[in-house]
């Protein structure tokens, strides 16, 4: 570190240090608790931003460098990049199983607690997103069948939603380690894939309703298929379900604000607000089941208007009063049996794609063709 030190330009000399003891060494003096509680909030931001800097130094240390035509400056470049990585990340030997499988690339997005990478598996080339999630004094692990140890509940649910037969519109966990401070997720990364916040800008601001009956028939599948297999996601919202740009193939990803789904009711809320039922403002508890449908109708509306319901439109939709010019009856219908304040008036998560707008066409088959 390099001090840099500023002289007075009136003083023809560095000032000398003062020979009184007192000014350079004071009498401590005991804390008052309002100091004692801003020394431990700097020292806990100090050290979040030191878990970012050393974060970001291990997969900027995890990256290849490119192929040189002289084997020579090749074999350095391979020597340097095991430097770095030991330097960036001294004492972290445990996060070699991922470097020896797995190529770390460009950071893919970042989050509360997780920044994802893209990646590539070695033995196949297969491309992966990895996501890299710091443990806190709130990260949650929990027991699951077949797993002797209690898992991160990000993991273990991620897990759970794989179990059984293969569900398309799921992402799928390929791999994974967990370590006393950090987890690292190895999850597939279909491509050319993007979010439906980017789908929606790119197609204008708004999508048509057949578009929109294509995306939301899969993510409706996803969502319903969690709560089959026991696990509440609680997230479903725009940036977390991805759209296949030249197949419109969705998959609904990140369960990290999820928990096992359950009879009794929950009383906090982790996932997005704008997402959240109202009978949780207004009550302080919701059921898992009605909240995700309300979720999948927020989605829905934003898709078709390009906005999120405001409580105007709650209210018309809830007087079956309505409606937008180009939308069909039964898709207006949806989106009131969706979005209805009441969550015993809602249409059951499993009845959603049985609904009359989905009717139309077959739209597995449309989907895959």
């Amino acid at each position: 570190m390099t001090v840099e030190v500023v002289y007075d330009q009136h003083l023809s000399t560095p000032p000398k240090p003062s020979t009184n003891t007192e000014l350079q060494h004071p009498h401590p003096r005991d804390e008052t608790p309002v100091e004692r509680k801003e020394a431990e909030r700097v020292k806990e931001k100090r050290k979040s931003k030191k878990w970012w800097w050393r974060l970001r130094s291990f997969f900027r240390a995890a990256k290849k460098h490119p192929e040189s035509s002289s084997g020579q400056r090749e074999q350095e470049q391979q020597q340097d990049e095991g430097q770095k990585r030991k330097v960036a990340w001294a004492g972290r030997t445990s996060d070699d199983y991922i470097f020896s499988r797995y190529t770390i690339g460009d950071q893919l997005g970042k989050g509360g607690f997780g920044v994802v990478y893209e990646g590539r598996r070695l033995n196949d080339g297969l491309k992966v997103a990895l996501k890299y999630v710091m443990k806190t004094q709130h990260t949650e692990c929990i027991f699951i069948p077949d797993h002797p140890k209690p898992l991160p509940k990000e993991i273990a649910l991620t897990i759970l939603a794989n179990k059984g037969p293969r569900v398309p519109e799921i992402i799928r966990l390929l791999d994974w380690t967990d370590h006393p401070d950090h987890f690292v997720m190895v999850l597939e990364c279909p491509s050319p894939c993007e979010n439906l916040v980017e789908f929606i800008r790119r197609h204008g601001g708004s999508l048509d309703e057949e578009k929109t009956r294509q995306i939301m028939w899969q993510a409706a599948h996803a969502a319903n298929m969690c709560l089959l297999r026991g696990v509440f996601h609680r997230d479903v919202k725009l940036e977390n379900i991805l759209v296949n740009r030249e197949t419109s193939e969705v998959r609904l990803i990140d369960f990290g604000c999820g928990d096992i789904l359950r009879r009794t009711p929950y009383r906090s809320y982790s996932g997005t607000a704008v997402y959240s039922p109202p009978e949780y403002h207004s009550r302080g508890k919701y059921y898992g089941g009605p909240a995700t449908v309300w979720s999948l109708g927020t989605v829905m509306f934003a898709l078709l208007c390009g906005h999120f319901p405001s409580d105007y439109d709650l209210f018309l939709l809830q007087c079956k009063r309505w409606s937008k010019p180009g939308l069909s009856k039964e898709c207006c219908d949806l989106l009131r049996v969706l979005l209805h304040e009441k969550p015993s008036q809602r249409l059951g998560l499993g009845r959603i794609m049985s609904h009359n707008w989905f009717k139309v066409v077959n739209l597995r088959s449309a989907i895959k063709n």
